[in-house]
Formats: structure tokens, sequence, C-alpha cells
């Protein structure tokens, strides 16, 4: 498609959204209470509770059912309303401004203006399903995302202060995106552009500017940013205690309504004795992908940051479909693995399976009542293994490539010298 079908392409894609956004037919769905597209930390529905208990000054915090950062708390009292109606197109332009900045994160990385690409790179976000059913649902997740895209967007640019603080406000709203930071850095110091066929050291991409004191200063910034946003919140709740029911939440998984995840049956089995020990397994778990995959990848930081965005979205503890669906979306960004890929029909039937089972077993559990807590937990466990496929065969294309660049260059070699 050439890239001057992109200016029509994309805003019909933008309409078709908007259209289905607000078709009646959709708010008989009941998709704001749907497990799968919304968990507790960032539910429509309680967003709303938690708004209407701040606007009659109570304390949203004090019980045990609203675990949104403050920062939502502000930004809809005083910027965005809270009709059903106009929230339908404020979520639907922030996939549209998710869906640009993935193009552009697309652009950087082939150091053009336009590419007869971008139409398709826009698709996979917008009609992404795992994308687009949690947006209907009016899941915060939707900003999370966008603003996830928007910090790899102004890293691939090397504008750090807006790159940070984007990144400090996506820590608050959700605490395991800091995980990202390294590669977020690494990014900054370096370029987003395709490294993976030519693996080198850091310092053989890094930029000319790049330095220690250069990294030190982005940490200063990133933690003055955070610290800032601390005290505005604390101002807005009224006291420290938002720590303990958002950031605190997700350590500490306080709330086993069902989602995708894999956290919430394995801790209603739980003994109450074994619980902290299993949640710092469970934390750690996430914690020990970040260093070997920047290590290994410190050639290709936009690469790395996908793959760290897929271990997000296989092992967040409240996981939504959103979560892995923007780690599916960015696969439209490396073209260069698709060769390299293993299984990519096996992978791909499995989250067909896993779409299928998801809405049957959550049904034939919570509303005929005719399963119970195994059915459901066992499509979650088909979609960790979609997922885990999905990473697996990405990461194993990202260092394949290599050897198969070096294979290509000593066949080039070989034939210039019999010549």
């Amino acid at each position: 498609m050439d890239w001057r079908e992109f200016r029509v392409a994309f805003p019909l894609l933008v309409s078709c959204r908007l259209l289905l956004a607000l078709t009646p037919f959709v708010n008989s769905l009941g998709l704001d209470h749907n497990h799968q597209l919304s968990s507790p930390t960032n539910s429509y529905v309680r967003l709303q509770e938690g708004l209407f208990l701040f606007k009659h000054d109570i304390d949203p915090y004090a019980g045990g059912s609203f675990y949104h950062s403050p920062l939502y708390l502000s930004l809809f009292t005083t910027v965005l309303p809270t009709s059903r109606f106009v929230s339908r197109i404020v979520w639907t332009m922030l996939d549209v401004l998710g869906a640009w900045a993935l193009v552009n994160i697309w652009r950087e990385r082939q150091s053009v203006v336009r590419t007869s690409r971008d139409t398709l790179v826009a698709a996979a976000y917008l009609l992404n399903p795992y994308i687009l059913l949690p947006n209907l649902a009016l899941s915060t997740v939707s900003f999370e995302n966008t603003l996830q895209l928007l910090v790899l967007l102004y890293a691939c640019r090397r504008r750090p202060s807006p790159a940070l603080l984007l990144a400090a406000i996506l820590i608050h709203l959700s605490l395991y995106s800091a995980l990202l930071l390294p590669s977020i850095a690494l990014l900054l110091l370096s370029s987003p552009h395709s490294h993976l066929a030519n693996p080198k050291f850091f310092t053989a991409y890094r930029h000319p500017n790049a330095s220690l004191s250069t990294l030190l200063s982005y940490i200063g910034e990133c933690v003055l940013y955070s610290v800032v946003l601390c005290l505005c919140c604390t101002v807005v709740a009224g006291g420290w205690g938002w720590v303990e029911k958002t950031w605190g939440v997700v350590l500490t998984l306080p709330d086993l309504t069902p989602n995708p995840g894999l956290w919430w049956y394995f801790f209603t089995e739980m003994f109450d004795h074994f619980r902290p020990f299993f949640l710092m397994v469970f934390s750690v778990h996430l914690l020990i992908y970040v260093a070997p995959v920047c290590l290994k990848f410190q050639h290709d930081p936009l690469f790395a940051s996908f793959a760290l965005l897929g271990v997000l979205g296989m092992f967040k503890p409240y996981l939504t479909l959103a979560d892995p669906g923007l780690f599916l979306s960015m696969y439209s960004v490396f073209p260069e693995i698709f060769p390299y890929l293993s299984h990519p029909l096996p992978t791909t039937l499995l989250h067909l399976h896993a779409s299928l089972l998801l809405p049957l077993f959550h049904s034939l559990w919570l509303n005929q009542g005719t399963g119970n807590a195994n059915f459901f937990y066992a499509s979650t466990l088909v979609l960790g293994m979609a997922n885990g496929a999905a990473l697996v065969d990405a990461i194993w294309a990202g260092l394949r490539i290599a050897i198969g660049g070096k294979e290509s260059e000593d066949e080039g070699e070989i034939a210039v010298v019999q010549e």
C-alpha cells in the first residue's frame, strides 16, 4: 500500500472505531463487568465508584474496592467528563493516539518520514481484538498502553524530558511498568534502529553524547518527576493511604477477582502462612527477566523493550487482554524477525483457541453456573501458553537473525573470493 493511501486508510480506521464505540449495542454487552477486559486496578466501574466517593468528600481509599491512582481522581474531576458517552469518545481517541505513536515508532526505527507499511502498523493496533475489547469496556489499561507507546516514541526521538515525565506518570498508574526503565534508558542513550543482524556491545551503537553522567542525569530527572507526582497524589488523596491501595495492591494481591492472569487462582488456593513467600517469588520472577534481556539485546534496546512488554503481558498480577495485546501489536514494528519465527502458526492457533475458551468458560462458571473456577483458570493457562509461545518465538527469532546475517555475509565473501 502506498503511503498516500495511509491518509485515507487511517481516518477510515478511526471512523470505524468511533462508530463501533458509540453503537448503542455495545452498552448491552456488559463489557464493563467482564473479568477478561478489566481488572480491579483498571475497572471503569470501580473508577466511577471512587469518583463518586471523592466528589462527596469521602476517602475512596478507606474501603477495599478502589485501587486507581489519585492521578485519575484529579484528571476526571478537573479535565475529563465522566459521562459514558463522552468517555467512549475519549477512550477511542486514546487508542487512536496509541496507534499514531506505534506508526511513528516504526518510522523512527526505519529512519524514514513515511512508509508503505504505515497502515498495516496502525491496523495492527486499532483492529487488534485484545486492544479493542478492553477499550470498549472502558478499562483504564488503555491509558497505560498509550502512555507506554508515547514513552517509547519520545525515547526513539531522543527527547528525554517528555519520555521520562510520561514514564513517571506511567509508573504511578502501573507500578510494574518500572521494569521497562532500563531498556528505555538504553534507548535514550543509543538509537531505535534495528541492529539485530549485527549484534555488538552497547558502546558500538551509543549516541556520541551518551555517558555515565548523562545516564545519571536521566535517573535524577525521572526520580524528580516521580517525587513531584507522589506529592501531588498525596495532596489529591489527602494523605499517604493511596500508596497502600495502589502500589501496595499489585505487590500484596488482596483482591483475588478472576482475570486472565496466572496469579489469582494460585493465591486463592494458597495457605495464608505460605502467602508472603510466594508473593515474593512471583514478584521476583518478573524482576529477573530485566537484566538478561537488556544485556542480551543491548545492541537493540527497542527490541529489548518489546520483549519486556511480552514478559509483563504474561506475568502481571492483574492482567487484562490489553496487556498481551500491546505486545502482539508491536510485532508489526519488527518485520525483520518474521522469516526467523519457528512456530508462528501454532502460536496463532493457541491465541485463537484461548480467545474461544476464555469467554466460554467464563460464562459457564459465572453466568450459567454449570462450571467452576477450574474451567476459567484452564482457559487462562491456554492464554499463558499462547503468550509464552509468542514471546519465546520472538526472542528466539531476534537471536537467530544474527546467525542468519552472518551466514549471508560469509556466503557473500565466499562468492567474492571465488570470482
